[in-house]
C-alpha cells in the first residue's frame, strides 16, 4: 500500500446497497410487465418430437448432417460412385429383367404389358436421380432410396431360366451369363461400400478441420480404407459365384470319390433350378458365420497391424 493513503474503503459502498447473495428471480419475474420484455428467441430450446419411426429405432433413420466442401479424398469417392452407379444401373436393366416382379404381373393382368416394362426402366432411373443427388450433395437420404430401389427392382415372385433365355441375354450363353449376375453383386456392394465412405470421409474431414477431432496419421487410416475397396470385390465374387456355380462345385468335389454319383448331381434338377442356388446360398453362408466363429476377421487385422509395424 502506498504511504499516506488510508485503508478505509467505506466511500465505496456510499449510496449503495450491498447484497450476500444474487437477486431473487421470484422477485424479477413479479417485476416483470406483461409484454414489457421479450425473451429473446435464442434463449428457447429447440424441442424435437420424434416421428413414429424414430421412435421404434431410438433416432433418426438419416441423420441430417452439414459438411465443409468435399476435399480430394471424398471426390475421387464421388467420380467413383457415379461410375459404379452407372454399371450398376445397366447391370440391374440386364439381369433382372421385368419378368417376375410384381408390377409386371400387374401390368399383365390389367392387360397392359409395356407398362411392366415402363415401370421397371422407371425404378431404374429414380434409383439413378436418386443416388447422383445423394452422391454428389452428400445427402444420405438420397443414397438410401437409391439402396432401397436397387434393391427392390431385384425382388421377384417368379422367374426361372426362361427369363435369360427370352430376354436381352438370350444369345449369351449361361456360363457368362452367370458372371454379368456375379459382377451385378459385386457392383452393388462396391457401391453401397463407395457411397458410404463418401459420408464418412466426409464426416471425417469436417470434424478435423473445424477441430472437433484430431487423427493421427491419416494416411494410415487412407491406406487401409484403399485395402478394403480391393478386399471387398474379390470376397463379394467368391460368395456370389459359390452360390451361383454350386451345381458345377458340388459335382466336381464328388468326382473324386464316385464319377457315376458325380454325374447325377450334375445332372440333378435340384441343383440346376432354383434350389441349387438357395443350397448354395446356404453353404456360404455356414462358411462365412464358421469364419466369424472362429473370429477370423480380428486375427487378420492382429497380422496387419503387426505386420504394418
Amino acid at each position: 500500500m502506498v504511504a499516506g493513503s488510508s485503508a478505509d474503503t467505506a466511500h465505496l459502498y456510499d449510496g449503495k446497497s450491498v447484497r450476500a447473495a444474487a437477486p431473487s428471480r421470484k422477485k424479477l419475474a413479479g417485476k416483470m410487465k406483461a409484454g414489457g420484455t421479450e425473451v429473446p428467441k435464442d434463449a428457447v430450446p429447440e424441442v424435437h418430437i420424434p416421428t413414429f419411426v424414430e421412435s421404434l429405432f431410438g433416432g433418426p433413420l438419416v441423420p441430417k448432417m452439414k459438411f465443409l466442401p468435399a476435399d480430394r479424398m471424398v471426390q475421387t469417392l464421388q467420380l467413383v460412385g457415379g461410375g459404379l452407379m452407372m454399371l450398376l444401373a445397366v447391370l440391374t436393366y440386364l439381369v433382372t429383367p421385368a419378368d417376375g416382379t410384381f408390377w409386371n404381373g400387374l401390368a399383365m393382368w390389367i392387360g397392359l404389358d409395356a407398362m411392366g416394362q415402363i415401370i421397371h426402366l422407371l425404378i431404374v432411373i429414380a434409383a439413378l436421380g436418386a443416388g447422383f443427388f445423394g452422391i454428389f450433395r452428400r445427402d444420405a437420404r438420397g443414397l438410401l432410396a437409391s439402396y432401397v430401389l436397387f434393391i427392390v427392382i431385384s425382388l421377384r415372385f417368379a422367374a426361372s431360366k426362361d427369363t435369360f433365355d427370352a430376354g436381352i441375354l438370350a444369345e449369351v450363353n449361361e456360363f457368362w451369363t452367370k458372371q454379368l449376375i456375379v459382377l451385378y453383386a459385386v457392383s452393388l456392394v462396391m457401391y453401397m461400400e463407395v457411397t458410404n465412405g463418401i459420408i464418412r470421409f466426409s464426416m471425417l474431414d469436417t470434424s478435423i478441420r473445424t477441430g472437433e477431432v484430431y487423427v493421427m496419421n491419416v494416411k494410415k487410416v487412407l491406406s487401409r480404407y484403399h485395402i478394403s475397396l480391393v478386399v471387398t470385390p474379390v470376397i463379394a465374387a467368391f460368395v456370389a459365384s459359390s452360390t451361383l456355380l454350386i451345381n458345377v462345385i458340388i459335382p466336381w468335389f464328388f468326382e473324386f470319390f464316385d464319377k457315376e454319383t458325380s454325374v447325377r448331381l450334375s445332372q440333378s434338377v435340384e441343383l440346376t433350378s432354383v434350389y441349387g442356388v438357395a443350397l448354395g446360398t446356404m453353404f456360404v453362408f455356414i462358411l462365412v458365420a464358421a469364419l466369424f466363429a472362429a473370429n477370423i476377421p480380428l486375427r487378420i487385422q492382429q497380422w496387419r497391424e503387426s505386420s504394418g509395424e
